[in-house]
């Protein structure tokens, strides 16, 4: 049987960089096929070729047997390829069955009740749970994720690629997406997931494909794979993936939040009546859907965010005194000790200054001081050396402007800075959002390292896997409230997947 897709030597190159470079790939009919790489490896890029978005610079595309061109997502669909991509492209004031029609052509016009009716048999034929006639607004993430499979689905897509389709879902979404997606390929579709994350890839997908650095390394069974495997395929060498978890050494009460609410500009109430504890020589790890109030949480007591009422209270282990942290301006807070590494959407519009180098970013700080800043280059020079050299860093020297650095290796500089200034509370949020599987383990490596110093570390992150085995406890944010706080070590994923969408009655005691 011919395979679905079958790439042969595809190259694409922006500029002067190889996204692809001769890359073989094939899928199967009637597969689940994952495609696998460190960040900048090209996997998108590959998918977006296949999906009419980019064309390739080289290297010819067959479906079916047949070698086809494509120059446009319409292209695409006539060959019965639907892509779904991480950002939707919904309106947000259309019904799903609106959604869905959208942008296509009908000589007589449309009929919405037989576009609703065939929606709903589409969802019940694989097993969505849609509302045809539910307003995008009204929404969850997952349900808007449905609503564009179904869109592909409708214009008669036979080959659906996703891309890092888990990364807003929570482990419960998950699990309902990926038997919906394996009902798909026992009826005789191909599937290709994008992702990063190994555990899904041996538990979904028939085989792997691996990407590295933009060229093709090779395709394993994954029946025959582990996650030493296919780290080792996708980094170039072996990987220790082990987070040691050590037990919190002499934990004192370092920060108590008490009572926190907070409002946005717009006056609605982002923060409501958080209270917590994070003890020194302990991770305390922070999940939620995104949007929950992670954010503000931690500018809050960063003294960024404007408070309604509620305490910070900061016990200080170098004068064993308690002070209010929302009496206090930013820069107090930092000189405290209390550090804020928040890696945001734009690295370089918060944190680091894009047309200064490596070391002078390192040097912001001492600025403020009022000092000589031109006597002072040898200590943030050195900085930046061990910062490149323990993290790493892709640069041609300390004197590179950071902008010119890829956004991994931005986000490295931006973490590195902080640690780095031994602090007494380090508030890491996504630290290794966009970055490989290897740059990620050298981070957690980092905040327990900071853990056995003695600071207390809050720590945001979006994989459940990595929060069960980092952290020392978990405290689950659901709509901007505590829905509970849990041991890390007895607590599971599907436990944290149920608080993060419903409020649990029961909290445990922050303290």
């Amino acid at each position: 049987m011919k395979p679905a897709i079958e790439l042969r030597n595809i190259t694409k190159t922006f500029g002067n960089v190889y996204a692809n470079r001769d890359v073989n790939l094939t899928v199967e009919k009637g597969e689940i096929l994952s495609i696998l790489g460190e960040n900048g490896s090209g996997k998108t890029t590959l998918m977006n070729m296949i999906s009419g978005i980019y064309f390739p610079d080289e290297g010819q595309i067959f479906i079916d047997g047949e070698e086809v061109v494509i120059r446009s997502p319409k292209d695409a669909f006539d060959y019965k390829i639907g892509m779904i991509h991480q950002h939707f492209k919904l309106v947000d004031v259309f019904t799903a069955a609106q959604n869905v029609i959208l942008g296509l052509e009908d000589k007589k016009g449309f009929n919405l009740k037989e576009a609703e009716k065939k929606v709903a048999e589409i969802g019940e034929k694989y097993g969505f749970i849609v509302d045809p006639k539910k307003k995008i607004y009204e929404m969850s993430v997952s349900e808007k994720q449905t609503v564009e499979i179904i869109r592909v689905l409708y214009r008669g897509a036979d080959i659906l690629i996703l891309d890092e389709p888990t990364a807003v879902l929570t482990p419960q979404e998950a699990q309902k997406l990926f038997a919906v997606l394996r009902r798909m390929r026992d009826d005789g579709k191909s599937i290709v997931i994008i992702t990063h994350k190994l555990h899904e890839v041996l538990s979904l997908s028939d085989r792997v494909s691996v990407l590295r650095k933009g060229e093709y390394v090779g395709t394993i069974k994954t029946s025959e794979a582990d996650e030493n495997i296919l780290t080792e395929m996708m980094v170039g060498k072996k990987v220790e993936l082990n987070i040691e978890r050590d037990e919190p050494q002499n934990p004192e009460d370092r920060l108590v939040v008490a009572g926190l609410n907070c409002k946005n500009r717009e006056g609605i109430e982002v923060l409501k009546n958080i209270s917590f504890t994070a003890k020194s020589g302990e991770i305390l790890g922070i999940a939620g859907i995104a949007g929950s109030g992670q954010r503000e949480l931690l500018e809050s007591i960063a003294g960024l965010q404007h408070l309604e009422n509620g305490e910070i209270l900061y016990n200080d282990p170098k004068t064993n005194k308690t002070e209010n942290l929302r009496d206090k301006t930013p820069m107090q807070i930092r000189d405290m000790g209390v550090r804020l590494s928040f890696v945001p959407e734009d690295r370089l519009g918060m944190g680091l200054v894009g047309n200064m180098d490596i070391v002078d970013n390192m040097m912001l700080r001492s600025y403020r001081k009022g000092k000589s800043v031109f006597l002072e280059r040898k200590a943030p020079k050195d900085l930046a050396e061990e910062i490149i050299k323990r993290l790493d860093v892709v640069t041609p020297s300390a004197s590179t402007p950071v902008r010119r650095l890829s956004g991994g290796n931005v986000q490295k500089i931006l973490v590195g800075r902080e640690i780095s200034s031994s602090p007494t509370v380090l508030m890491a949020a996504y630290p290794v959002r966009g970055l490989d599987i290897n740059s990620s383990y050298t981070i957690y490596n980092l905040l327990n390292e900071q853990k056995r110093r003695g600071a207390a570390v809050i720590f945001v992150g979006e994989d459940l896997d990595v929060l069960v085995e980092l952290c020392d406890r978990i405290m689950v944010l659901c709509g901007g409230s505590v829905s509970g706080i849990v041991d890390a070590r007895t607590t599971t994923k599907e436990e944290i997947g149920l608080m993060m969408t419903k409020k649990k009655e029961v909290q445990e005691d922050a303290n």
